[in-house]
């Protein structure tokens, strides 16, 4: 486990578990959202991205947290270890309505209000988005891949960590 992507849906709890992870194993974590978007809440260009994601794939170790479907099969070669939160959707409503308001580490900028349309991102993930991950996944089936279908089993998985 030494090249680790944390996909799933916004809200999911992704970020949580990677940085958790982080601390847990000193692997150097990268934020998909906090290289995507800049301070004025535009983002880079797709060029740019792209080239700070093979940046991170030249590192020996990492951790990439988010899902960004357009770069996601890049990162399924590049990757030892898959993290996919699988959870329901009111449960990821409930995470993404909870970070309102607070700063956070990987956005630039302060979120003030639950955008609808992201809210119907999430609301739309599990018949759009996680039928793709689930086929990328069966293509890598090769890699370490955990899924988790609740947070229990997230910190379960990081409280045997931690104890090894």
């Amino acid at each position: 486990m030494k090249k680790i992507i944390v996909i799933g849906c916004p809200g999911s709890g992704k970020t949580t578990f990677a940085v958790k992870l982080h601390e847990l194993t000193g692997i150097p974590l990268y934020h998909l959202d906090a290289v995507w978007h800049k301070p004025d809440k535009t983002h880079i260009p797709r060029e740019e991205f792209d080239e700070r994601i093979a940046e991170i794939f030249t590192e020996p170790e990492w951790i990439i947290d988010g899902n960004y479907g357009r770069t996601l099969e890049i990162r399924l070669q590049q990757c030892d270890t898959v993290f996919l939160y699988d959870l329901p959707t009111e449960i990821c409503i409930r995470g993404a309505t909870e970070r309102i308001g607070k700063g956070r580490y990987d956005m630039p900028w302060l979120e003030t209000e639950f955008d609808p349309e992201f809210r119907k991102f999430i609301e739309e993930f599990p018949q759009t988005a996680l039928p793709k991950i689930y086929d990328l996944l069966e293509k890598y089936r090769g890699k370490n891949i955990t899924v988790f279908r609740s947070h229990a089993e997230s910190d379960a998985f990081l409280n045997a960590l931690a104890s090894e």
